[in-house]
């Protein structure tokens, strides 16, 4: 897979991708990063990529013409599943659903957005999605788009040592995850559960179900309408029991 970010900041990558899983997925060409200067794309002597808005108005807006330009360069390879994205504050919501279906794909290019935003004409003629991280403006899109080369990463078969870690981690089932504990069994007076080390893996899975549904309901209550009637069902008599101490 192929990730080609379009940026006026392409030093702010220069390190980013050289630790952990994604250098690892790196080197196992499982991912390929290519980072593109939009000055590149420019053709005055000044290399501007920005300019004052049309019916004035505070701020810069990207120019079209680099834009255009840097997108054909980068898209240029037949028969490939690919994406387009502008990382936008009014973007959709980037989750693990969108991780997920990005990590289908051949190539995503992440266009980072500076400024008051990008010319519309670029957002309707090569934009075929925006994409936030949340809602609240960050100076550009450039560490939204480590957020999301980290995440679809993950997903991508072999990148991680152990496939399982990505199935089983939070909102991948619609969940957070559970908690996890790891030695000494006791430290300072807290003790691990003991049913984790009891051997019984039917009850340790169990265990961890009702554990992280009980971490979704104080945390994250927004996920439980996202899932299907019988888990919600399920959910509904964990609660129950969590009200009525039946579930320590």
């Amino acid at each position: 897979m192929r990730f080609d970010i379009i940026t006026i900041f392409p030093e702010i990558f220069r390190e980013v991708f050289d630790f952990g899983i994604i250098r690892r997925a790196r080197e196992s060409r499982i991912i390929e990063t290519s980072v593109h200067d939009l000055r590149d794309f420019t053709f005055d002597r000044h290399h501007q990529t920005d300019d004052r808005p049309f019916g004035g108005g505070a701020g810069m807006v990207m120019k079209p013409e680099p834009l255009f330009r840097a997108v054909e360069f980068v898209t240029h390879r037949d028969g490939e599943r690919s994406l387009v994205a502008l990382l936008s504050p009014q973007g959709r919501l980037f989750d693990q659903a969108m991780a997920e279906r990005l990590s289908s794909l051949d190539q995503v290019v992440l266009i980072c957005g500076r400024y008051e935003g990008v010319d519309e004409r670029v957002v309707e003629r090569m934009i075929e999605e925006e994409i936030s991280i949340g809602d609240y403006v960050l100076s550009g899109g450039e560490i939204p788009a480590m957020v999301i080369i980290d995440a679809v990463t993950r997903l991508l078969p072999g990148a991680l040592g152990c496939e399982e870690s990505a199935q089983k981690e939070s909102f991948t089932g619609g969940l957070l995850d559970h908690p996890h504990y790891t030695r000494p069994a006791e430290y300072r007076g807290m003790k691990a559960p003991d049913v984790l080390t009891s051997g019984n893996h039917a009850r340790i899975e169990e265990w961890r179900r009702q554990k992280a549904i009980e971490k979704t309901l104080r945390c994250r209550p927004d996920l439980i309408a996202k899932l299907g009637e019988v888990e919600r069902r399920e959910i509904e008599k964990i609660s129950r029991d969590i009200q009525d101490g039946d579930i320590e």
